[in-house]
């Protein structure tokens, strides 16, 4: 009787031998997250250094917010809305314009950063395979980012919504105008909405960098750069189309038209959840085909890898 509970532990709980079964797969992963981190500091410090940019410059232009809402008052309540949220919706738009800048350099610089110092031969001896190693640089621009990015700005537009409500109760305004325009509910719904349609409509872009990084042996800027460009060249010397280039310019610009209903928005924000059309994003041709571009280009980085000598 003690021999079988010795084996099946209690309450039919499986041995604790069979734990480093489970955590051999998820902790080489783990630990590869954390070296990305530790390794490359911008992925914290860009988007903390933007917020705390946008929050200086906020505070040195407080003095005018009882002049700006008392000019709003007079307004018609569209354009109250409009004028009110713009610099929350300016906050989400620049921190994450940080974000994919953070990103594509990231990933230019994944695989040829190892091999130009040739720390690629350390890692390549301990128990980490190429796979694993892929996975985890993956998903920093995919996972990691796009959540350092939203807890950023979210705590961001919270410190400015109440520096607001401090210099307007300072000055003796009421608070409720600006209460009734911000939804505190809404904003970081739709910026979690909108850093999850940003991952995956760039997946693409991340896994054509990741390749030339593994594969470029000087300058991999100029070689991420040069083929597409030469591609939109010779397609209009050749045929006089631009097909090349308008297929580039969706994919690094047209996430939005894509993932909101952006129809007669003219010169409003996205500042509402009713905006956002994830049927039309999930449906359209140009997720998917990226989706598959970018699972093959990330095979191809795996191989290139396990192949691809130091620099």
């Amino acid at each position: 009787m003690n021999d079988t509970s010795n084996l099946t532990g209690e309450a039919g709980v499986p041995p604790s031998n069979a734990l480093p079964q489970v955590t051999s797969v998820t902790r080489p992963f783990y630990w590869s997250v954390r070296r990305e981190i530790w390794e490359n500091r911008s992925i914290y410090i860009a988007p903390l250094a933007a917020a705390a940019l946008i929050l200086a410059g906020f505070a040195l232009g407080g003095h005018r917010i009882p002049e700006v809402m008392s000019s709003v008052m007079t307004l018609p309540p569209e354009r109250q809305h409009v004028i009110l949220e713009r610099p929350w919706a300016f906050t989400s738009a620049a921190i994450a314009l940080v974000a994919i800048l953070v990103s594509l350099f990231y990933c230019l610089d994944a695989f040829y950063g190892e091999r130009r110092d040739r720390s690629i031969l350390f890692w390549k001896s301990l128990p980490v395979s190429d796979l694993t190693t892929l996975l985890a640089k993956a998903s920093i621009p995919l996972v990691i980012l796009p959540l350092i990015i939203f807890v950023v700005t979210t705590v961001l537009q919270l410190v400015m919504i109440a520096v607001s409500a401090a210099i307007l109760a300072a000055h003796g305004m009421s608070v409720a105008p600006l209460w009734q325009e911000i939804n505190l509910v809404q904003l970081p719904l739709l910026l979690l909405y909108g850093l999850v349609i940003f991952a995956l409509w760039y997946a693409p872009v991340y896994a054509y960098l990741m390749l030339v990084s593994a594969w470029a042996k000087r300058a991999p800027f100029l070689w991420a750069i040069l083929p597409p460009i030469g591609l939109c060249v010779l397609e209009r010397l050749a045929f006089g189309t631009t097909y090349v280039g308008q297929i580039l310019a969706g994919r690094l610009s047209g996430t939005l038209s894509a993932a909101f209903d952006t129809d007669g928005l003219g010169d409003a924000i996205l500042d509402s959840v009713s905006q956002a059309d994830p049927i039309r994003f999930m449906s359209s041709p140009g997720l998917w085909l990226g989706l598959i571009a970018a699972c093959g280009l990330f095979a191809a980085v795996v191989w290139m890898r396990r192949n691809r000598e130091p620099i």
